[in-house]
C-alpha cells in the first residue's frame, strides 16, 4: 500500500489511514467524483499541487480496503464513490477526535456550533 500499512477488516480501519487518505474520504462524502475533481479539491485544501503519483495509488488503496468504490464513466475516466464502510471510517475518526477534544462544556459547545454552521 502506498501510504498506509496493511489494514485488516476491523472497526478500527480509520486508525490505519493517513491524513491524505482521510481527506480523500471526506471529499467523497459530499458526492462521487472523478480523479481530477478529487485532485482539484485536495489542491485547494493543501494550497499546493497534488501529484498524480500520490493521488491514484491512494485511491487504489482505498478501493482495495473497500472504503471507496471505483466505476468507469467512460474508457478514460473513472468515478470514485464513498462506500458505507468508508462513511463508517469517517464517523469512527470523528468519534475519536470528539472524544479526545471534548473535555468540558465549553469545548462541547464549540463542536455543537461547528455542526450547526455545517447544516
Amino acid at each position: 500500500m502506498s501510504e498506509a500499512q496493511a489494514v485488516t477488516d476491523s472497526p478500527g480501519i480509520a486508525r490505519e489511514l493517513t491524513a491524505f487518505q482521510q481527506n480523500i474520504l471526506t471529499i467523497l462524502a459530499e458526492e462521487a467524483r472523478y480523479g481530477l475533481a478529487i485532485k482539484r479539491e485536495l489542491e485547494t485544501y493543501y494550497n499546493s499541487e497534488v501529484n498524480h503519483g500520490r493521488l491514484y495509488p491512494n485511491l487504489d488503496d482505498l478501493v482495495e480496503m473497500g472504503l471507496v468504490e471505483k466505476s468507469e464513466l467512460d474508457k478514460r475516466t473513472n468515478e470514485y464513490a464513498l462506500t458505507d464502510d468508508g462513511y463508517d471510517a469517517i464517523l469512527s475518526q470523528l468519534e475519536w477526535v470528539f472524544d479526545s477534544i471534548i473535555t468540558n462544556e465549553e469545548r462541547a459547545s464549540d463542536i455543537e456550533e461547528l455542526v450547526e454552521q455545517a447544516r
